[in-house]
C-alpha cells in the first residue's frame, strides 16, 4: 500500500507542526530516508530529542490519521496475491502500521477481495517489530515452513535486516517510492530488486 505518503508522512508533518513547530518540516524525501536509516524511532527519539510524553502524543496524532485515512493498494498488488495464493503460496503481513487499520484496508479493497494469512503490525515491544527477525520467525513457525522457501518483501532498509536475521532472503519492492540512495541500497542487499509489481509477479511465478 502507499501509505508513506498517504497517510504517514501527512502525519508526520501535523506531529511536527504541533512538537517542534521551529524546525522546517522534512520532504517527503527525507521522511523516507528517516525510515530506512535510522529508523523511524530513532528518528523520532535521538534525532527529533521527543520525551516520552511528547512520543505519546506523535502517537496520538499518527493514530488519528491512521484510523480515518486508507491507502491506496498499488496497482496490480492484489491480483499478483491472489495468484500466489491460487498457486498453495501463504501471506504474511509484516508491517509498522496497526494490524486493525491493516485488516480494516484490506477488507475494503478489491476486487479480488483478498485477507492476508497472518498479520503482524506495530508492537511496543522493539523485539516483536522490524527489523527484530521475530515476526519473520513467528510466521514460518505458523506456516511449517524453512527459511529458504520464504521471501520477504519491502521497499526499506529494515525490511531487508528482519529478512537477514531470520535468514530468510529479500527482494526489494522498487516500485514504492524512487529515492535514489534506498534503491543502491536495496539492489546491493536484496535477493532481487523490483522495479515493478509486474517485475516481482514474474519472479515469484
Amino acid at each position: 500500500m502507499d501509505s508513506t505518503a498517504a497517510i504517514h508522512y501527512p502525519a508526520h508533518l501535523e506531529s511536527m507542526r504541533r512538537l517542534r513547530p521551529r524546525l522546517p518540516p522534512p520532504t517527503l524525501e527525507q521522511w523516507w530516508l528517516a525510515n530506512f536509516e535510522p529508523g523511524i524511532m530513532e528518528y523520532l527519539v535521538h534525532g527529533l530529542g521527543l520525551s516520552a510524553a511528547e512520543l505519546e502524543r506523535e502517537m496520538e496524532i499518527w493514530r488519528s490519521f491512521t484510523v480515518t485515512r486508507s491507502a491506496p493498494f498499488f496497482p496490480g498488488v492484489l491480483e499478483l496475491l491472489a495468484r500466489f495464493r491460487a498457486r498453495g503460496g501463504r501471506v504474511a503481513v509484516v508491517s509498522h502500521s496497526e494490524a486493525s487499520n491493516i485488516e480494516r484496508d484490506y477488507r475494503r479493497a478489491g476486487p479480488p477481495a483478498f485477507q492476508p494469512d497472518l498479520i503482524f503490525g506495530w508492537s511496543n515491544d522493539a523485539a516483536r517489530r522490524k527489523p527484530s527477525p521475530w515476526p519473520v520467525r513467528e510466521a514460518l513457525e505458523r506456516f511449517g515452513l524453512e527459511p529458504r522457501e520464504a521471501v520477504v518483501v519491502d521497499d526499506l532498509r529494515p525490511g531487508v535486516e528482519m529478512a537477514r536475521a531470520a535468514g530468510v532472503a529479500a527482494i526489494g519492492a522498487g516500485w514504492a517510492h524512487r529515492v535514489p540512495a534506498i534503491q543502491r541500497w536495496m539492489r546491493d542487499n536484496c535477493l532481487a530488486f523490483c522495479e515493478r509489481v509486474e517485475d516481482l509477479g514474474a519472479f515469484l511465478l
